[in-house]
């Protein structure tokens, strides 16, 4: 299969031969879904939050930095969030529609290509990052660039394919090297004779990119972007520090999810699609002039990356059982969300930092350059 669609190839040895390479610093970050399955690889209940023992065995592992791949879902809701702004009030084309999913960015560009208008310019939170890394860290660390090598721990076998994109290359140099699944993770620490059960936590590297807040950590579950989003949008729009900041309307497995949001004095119309079988007839009406929302998230995968293709498989007897599995995974992120001393991702300060030293402010012409990205009509699935 084509490396720009879904692929199945395994980097696990690509990763080990960069961690015994001298020359290569080795970044390593993990997207907020895989903490709520990676203990399912080693017999831990279902919906088990393992973030601290999977910091404890990627230390262990060598690798040179660990960092949590929420940061970068802070600063894509400073992105997101600001060019949703910029269109509700100038005009743009809406609705937005979110990019995280780079199984559904495949799916438009095959089969509504027409679309492609419509969707963020935002590059994936790990993508974002490993931006980040190959520029304004390596800046601050006097690195060389093509000396770091940045692998992403991903719920997604689609973000494979996601970071061979050349829109993800610049210089000949990639945003992030190398992914792994949930799975593949497991399959790693297995390999070094890690006991990852009886690890205690470690938290992660906070030099630069270690902080997050509790809307980067429910980009894992499905609404969990709109929510985040909305979190800093609705603040930024009213001019407020608002208090109420839980969307349950945007939560849960249902399938299409709405909500009408009064902020000031507009009204904002969202919706929520997780599999495209519950987002077609959304992009029908886009398609069709007659979409009255303004801004919509669409997941790939049933229940969002809780449920993605890379993480822990679920036996067809738990599957059966009746077991809300997807409602316990994301549980575990709005469990870690309410645990948050920060909520939204516009209190983030090292994000704040960011900006202030390097990318000015959110939608600058620096950001643009390291943190957007462009769509392209693509052939259609046979």
């Amino acid at each position: 299969m084509s490396s720009r669609g879904i692929t199945r190839e395994e980097e696990i040895h690509d990763v080990i031969e960069a961690l015994n390479n001298p020359t290569k610093h080795v970044v390593v970050q993990t997207a907020p879904a895989v903490r709520a399955s990676l203990g399912e690889e080693f017999g831990m209940p279902i919906g088990t939050r393992v973030t601290g023992k999977m910091v404890a065995a990627l230390k262990l592992l060598g690798f040179d930095k660990v960092y949590d791949t929420n940061f970068g879902a802070d600063l894509t809701i400073m992105e997101e969030g600001y060019e949703f702004i910029n269109r509700l009030q100038n005009g743009g084309v809406l609705p937005m529609i979110t990019s995280c999913s780079p199984g559904w960015i495949n799916y438009c560009e095959k089969e509504y290509p027409d679309l492609l208008d419509y969707l963020s310019s935002c590059k994936s939170p790990h993508m974002m990052l490993g931006a980040m890394i190959k520029s304004y860290y390596a800046k601050q660390h006097q690195l060389d660039p093509k000396n770091i090598y940045v692998v992403s721990i991903m719920p997604c076998v689609a973000k494979k394919g996601e970071k061979e994109r050349s829109q993800m290359i610049k210089d000949e140099m990639k945003d992030v090297d190398a992914v792994l699944t949930t799975r593949e993770l497991g399959k790693l620490i297995k390999m070094f004779g890690v006991n990852f059960v009886d690890l205690k936590d470690e938290e992660f590297d906070q030099d630069m990119f270690g902080e997050y807040t509790g809307a980067g950590v429910i980009f894992g579950a499905s609404g969990g972007v709109m929510e985040a989003a909305l979190r800093t949008v609705v603040d930024v729009l009213t001019n407020q520090d608002l208090d109420n900041i839980e969307y349950h309307s945007v939560r849960g497995q249902r399938g299409l999810k709405e909500a009408t949001l009064q902020v000031g004095d507009l009204k904002v119309n969202v919706a929520v699609a997780h599999s495209m079988t519950i987002a077609k007839p959304l992009l029908e009406e886009i398609k069709a002039g007659t979409s009255k929302y303004h801004f919509i998230e669409i997941m790939g995968c049933p229940g969002g990356c809780i449920n993605g293709g890379g993480q822990s498989y679920v036996n067809a007897l738990i599957r059966n059982s009746g077991f809300d599995f997807k409602g316990a995974r994301a549980k575990a992120l709005y469990d870690e969300d309410r645990a948050m001393p920060a909520r939204k991702s516009h209190k983030n300060t090292q994000i704040q930092k960011l900006y202030d030293e390097f990318l000015e402010h959110p939608n600058s012409h620096v950001a643009h350059e390291l943190l957007h990205t462009t769509y392209h009509k693509q052939k259609k699935f046979k």
